[in-house]
């Protein structure tokens, strides 16, 4: 995690994933990390960047994701190049690190991070990273406010989701999941995945930096709407459900 406190962009309020100060939802008492389901580490091939127009559907059959095995892991702007930050491992949030790779050279892997400008890549190396494969994608349609589930490149469940309003959309891009909690805040369901993507509108909010988020939800009838801060919301079955099967690392895009 980038910031020390993350807040997720809500419609109406902000739910802490993360340590740190309120300004807009009552406090949770505590946060906790919830283990995501993890891929099995395999011989995993180099992945190559898509050419595909940005609007294009972002599902591949597998992506590479990449889990952090000491307590930190420096990051550099290109192979073999000078640490340009460090990233700590486990994050604040309790989560641990882990990245979807977009490319491998050489014994290091490129990797999204979660942070500002939306896209933002830099390089690991390999040998602080433990590889596997992820048959899962996640496809967000803001013009239906459906979410499709994708496995081994093939939809296999569609879900209605709250998408942004007019004045706050959620951002369009290719993402990836980056931690998975319980939020203790009313309103924001069982679960909460914080994600790679940050709202072209808000550069700030709550306290935290405008981070998006993909969580349940009190207000049902929201869903199938353009009514959040930027947020995907979800009814909390079917945010119960991607929690159970999504592992962190998983392709997330907003289309």
């Amino acid at each position: 995690m980038i910031a020390a406190a993350v807040a997720v962009v809500c419609a109406g309020a902000v739910a802490f994933v993360a340590l740190g100060p309120l300004s807009a939802a009552p406090a949770p008492t505590s946060t906790r990390s919830v283990a995501a389901p993890t891929p099995t580490p395999t011989t995993t091939p180099k992945p190559t960047r898509s050419a595909a127009p940005v609007d294009a559907v972002d599902a591949p059959a597998s992506t590479t994701v990449a889990a952090v095995s000491g307590a930190s892991v420096p990051v550099s702007s290109k192979p073999g190049g000078a640490s340009t930050t460090t990233l700590e491992n486990p994050q604040a949030s309790g989560a641990p690190l882990v990245f979807r790779v977009v490319d491998q050279q050489d014994g290091w892997a490129e990797v999204q991070l979660a942070q500002r400008p939306n896209g933002s890549t830099g390089w690991v190396p390999t040998s602080a990273l433990t590889l596997s494969e992820d048959p899962y994608a996640i496809v967000v349609t803001r013009s239906t406010n459906t979410l499709d589930l994708y496995k081994a490149g093939k939809v296999v469940d569609s879900y209605p989701v709250a998408t942004g309003t007019g004045g706050t959309p959620s951002p369009i891009g290719r993402f990836a999941l980056t931690e998975l909690l319980a939020p203790t805040n009313e309103g924001y369901g069982p679960y909460a995945y914080g994600t790679t993507a940050f709202s072209d509108v808000l550069n700030s909010f709550g306290g935290g930096p405008g981070q998006i988020g993909l969580h349940g939800t009190d207000d049902t009838s929201s869903i199938g709407t353009a009514a959040s801060h930027g947020c995907i919301r979800m009814h909390n079955a079917d945010i119960t459900a991607l929690a159970e099967r999504l592992p962190l690392g998983t392709p997330f895009q907003v289309r």
